[in-house]
């Protein structure tokens, strides 16, 4: 690469960046559905035209902050396990609860990103198949969890009704072969109710229910885990 081209890709990133910065300033003060390409530019100080060569459309910079906030929700969970791995290898409930309050903390510090990927569906778009490994990310943590739990023997295994055996089977085979049916179907609620309870904090729907907030999800992602069938460190 010729330093001509070095600097021409720089000031792609650079303003690829000051695109996506901008974006999720309107996402915050008007919401995605409001997101217009125009404005961005205007705020930019950038013509239409010029911002239509780094995001062809609304639609194309909606999937470009999606795949940003499922990135960092995903890197949040890692690191998290990755710490807490490294403290206590075999304490796998403990990790799940770690990996927990590091999503929590990251919506609660980025509620609009958070708002755009989990809250209601933006009037007009679709998400593209491009989102769905990046979406992932987060989950597969905890699958990671509960695989390296059953391999411990760490694992008590959750009930499972005779009429979801057809869908645990079909879990398994997608996103977890190497686990009992009823752990990724426990796996899979479990995964649903952490977002709903993050989703309930995040939208105002524990004000004067539940103060101690920290505590209470604590305690809720530790019940989750338990669900899942996790056991604490012998």
């Amino acid at each position: 690469m010729t330093a001509v081209q070095g600097a021409r890709a720089r000031a792609r990133i650079e303003i690829t960046a000051a695109i996506k910065d901008e974006a999720r300033r309107q996402l915050a003060a008007e919401g995605a559905a409001k997101l217009s390409l125009r404005a961005v530019a205007r705020e930019l100080g950038m013509v239409s035209s010029a911002l239509y060569r780094y995001f062809p459309s609304r639609d194309d910079l909606l999937t470009a902050l999606i795949i940003d906030a499922y990135d960092a929700v995903g890197a949040a969970a890692e690191q998290a396990h990755a710490t807490a791995e490294a403290a206590d290898p075999r304490a796998h409930l403990a990790r799940w609860t770690a990996v927990c309050r590091a999503i929590r903390a990251w919506a609660l510090a980025h509620p609009h990103e958070y708002a755009l990927i989990y809250g209601s569906p933006v009037p007009g778009y679709t998400a593209p198949q491009d989102t769905v490994d990046h979406a992932a990310r987060g989950g597969l943590v905890l699958v990671s969890i509960a695989r390296a739990a059953y391999d411990d023997k760490g694992v008590a295994l959750p009930p499972l009704q005779p009429t979801l055996r057809p869908e645990a089977d079909r879990l398994v085979a997608a996103l977890a072969p190497d686990l009992p049916p009823a752990v990724a179907l426990a796996l899979a609620c479990a995964w649903a109710e952490l977002f709903g309870l993050i989703s309930f904090e995040l939208f105002g729907h524990f004000n004067n229910v539940v103060e101690d907030r920290d505590t209470f999800f604590a305690a809720a992602a530790e019940r989750l885990g338990r669900e899942v069938g996790l056991l604490p460190k012998p």
